[in-house]
Formats: structure tokens, C-alpha cells, sequence
């Protein structure tokens, strides 16, 4: 994959979130819509393209923590508001090579998940699934799975966690689209398959959004093959 050869080529074991997150839709992995953005007036042209309310986002391979770091500005609302978070963000960031600011739609929905992919030296390349977002970390909720990974491996997954039950039709929240979270855990298994470059993949959050499941934000971390 070229965006895979053009970091490898470039010495760089990490993938931008934009990049992380081309490699994502080139599979058809559901991701938000974004545009990279180097000046106040691509950010106002992607605004219009995108429609408000929008994150905006510092993106650089150097960056890693970009919350810690306040590179992210949620619920933005209007050009004057977008205009002021580039210009901040853009500070903050202090020259790091390569950056830029990302702006993309504002995904609302309050279940988070976590997926991915690393590769084990005894098995390979295995998926993740679990409880995502701020949670990830500290309640370390998730199942793993070898790659390839069928339907039936998909769906036992969620049924894993101990938090399966978010999945469910909650609170008026409508049902999370199993169906989708498979397909989408069946292809992270293909992706690591396919490029023996990719060591790890960390898509966080998945937000369900509708029922549907759509990456907000993604890492690809790589290796020399």
C-alpha cells in the first residue's frame, strides 16, 4: 500500500491519524469524514465541505497524546470559533514535523469501543475488540481473537467483555449494528494479513452513532518487513 511504503521509506514507524485512518477506509472500514487542513482558509473551505459542529485536531506523526498535549477542540461550532482553534492548536503544536490540523465531523453518541490489531511473534496478527474511550486503559475490558477471524469468532468477541451488554438496544439508544461491528473486525484481521509492515493498529474510540459504528480516531504503528 502506498501511504505503508511512503512511512517506511521515510524511516517513520507511526502513521498520521489521517493517514492511520486512509488505510482504515481503503479497506472500507466506516471512519469519519475529514479533511487535513494548512491554513486558516482550507479550514474554513473543509467547514463548509463538512458542516458544523466539527473537531479539529492537531495531526503529526510526532504526536501521539494529542488530548494531554490540548490539541483538540470538540463541538466547534461556527467559522469564528473553527478560526480560533486553528490558530491555537496550530501554536501548541510548536513546528512538529510534518503538521497539520485536521478537521472532521463531530460523530455524537455515547457508547465508545476500542478495536485493533497487533502482532504476537508466536501467532501473528490478532484482533482486539473491548470497551473503548477513556475506559480502555483502566478497566482493560476486551477479547482477542487469532486473524483470520470468521463471523461466529467476530460475534463471541462481543460477547466477551464484560460489558456486552452496551451493545444492546439501552436507554433509547438503538441496538449497536453487530453485523457491522463483525465485518469491521473481520477486515482489521485481513489488514494484518495482508501487510506484514503493520505491527499494531488502535482504532479509539468506535463510536456508535445510531446504531452504526464509525472510527473516530485511529494509530497504525509499523515495522520494517
Amino acid at each position: 500500500m502506498k501511504i505503508l511504503n511512503q512511512a517506511l521509506k521515510e524511516g517513520r514507524s507511526i502513521l498520521t491519524e489521517y493517514e492511520s485512518k486512509q488505510v482504515l477506509a481503503a479497506y472500507n472500514l466506516p471512519v469519519t469524514r475529514e479533511e487535513l487542513v494548512n491554513s486558516p482558509e482550507g479550514l474554513l473551505k473543509a467547514a463548509g465541505q463538512l458542516g458544523y459542529p466539527l473537531v479539529i485536531k492537531g495531526c503529526s506523526a510526532e504526536i501521539a497524546h494529542k488530548t494531554e498535549k490540548g490539541l483538540i477542540r470538540v463541538d466547534v461550532r461556527n467559522d469564528k470559533e473553527a478560526t480560533t482553534a486553528f490558530r491555537e492548536i496550530s501554536a501548541a503544536m510548536n513546528g512538529a514535523s510534518g503538521g497539520a490540523v485536521l478537521v472532521q465531523q463531530m460523530v455524537k453518541g455515547q457508547r465508545e469501543l476500542v478495536m485493533g490489531l497487533t502482532r504476537d511473534a508466536q501467532f501473528g496478527p490478532c484482533v482486539m475488540f473491548g470497551l473503548g474511550g477513556i475506559f480502555t486503559e483502566i478497566l482493560k475490558d476486551t477479547a482477542f481473537r487469532v486473524a483470520p477471524l470468521g463471523k461466529q469468532d467476530a460475534l463471541d468477541m462481543m460477547g466477551e467483555i464484560k460489558a456486552c451488554k452496551i451493545l444492546e438496544e439501552i436507554r433509547g439508544m438503538a441496538a449497536a449494528d453487530k453485523d457491522m461491528l463483525a465485518e469491521m473486525l473481520i477486515t482489521i484481521g485481513k489488514i494484518g494479513i495482508e501487510n506484514d509492515s503493520i505491527k499494531e493498529i488502535d482504532i479509539n474510540p468506535v463510536i456508535i452513532s445510531g446504531g452504526k459504528p464509525v472510527a473516530v480516531d485511529a494509530l497504525v504503528v509499523l515495522q520494517q518487513s
